[in-house]
């Protein structure tokens, strides 16, 4: 995308979001609860619960008929991960790129690739330590990467 020339900003297109909630929309409080629930514990993540809401049950924002997003939702019902959902996403990309790694050792791309992701993974993740998503001593190592893949599944 490109900025604006003089402002360094973007620019204000873009769609935005109603300010009342959908008239069309039947479900209760409660039910849209349970049912974020019963998604997150069925294995999806908030991104997906809110696609699932949308387009299944024709909620088009949760946070407009419960007055709580997603993820405050899932936390109130000890639904939500440990690891946030997007680092989670990042750490399965790494392990897939180091296993392509080990295969393909001369894929220089690849490992540009590799280290701009490891990077974007250390930001976020101080982030999080910084806000206090994740513990103090949360370092991210590329081998523990794996295993904490395999226990988020």
């Amino acid at each position: 995308m490109m900025a604006r020339i003089y402002s360094g900003r973007r620019g204000k297109a873009g769609s935005k979001k109603p300010l009342a909630p959908a008239q069309w929309v039947e479900y209760k409080k409660e039910e849209v609860e349970r049912v974020v629930v019963k998604l997150a514990k069925d294995g999806y993540q908030s991104a997906s619960v809110g696609k699932i809401l949308r387009d299944q049950y024709g909620i088009p924002s949760v946070k407009s008929v419960t007055g709580k997003t997603v993820t405050q939702i899932m936390k109130e019902n000890n639904v939500l991960l440990e690891i946030p959902e997007d680092l989670l996403n990042l750490l399965k990309s790494a392990v897939k790129l180091y296993e392509h790694m080990k295969k393909h050792k001369k894929d220089n791309a690849s490992k540009y690739g590799l280290e701009l992701l490891n990077s974007r993974i250390r930001r976020m993740a101080k982030y999080y330590v910084r806000t206090g998503r994740l513990p103090a001593g949360w370092v991210y190592e590329p081998e523990r990467a794996k295993l904490i893949i395999q226990t988020a599944k």
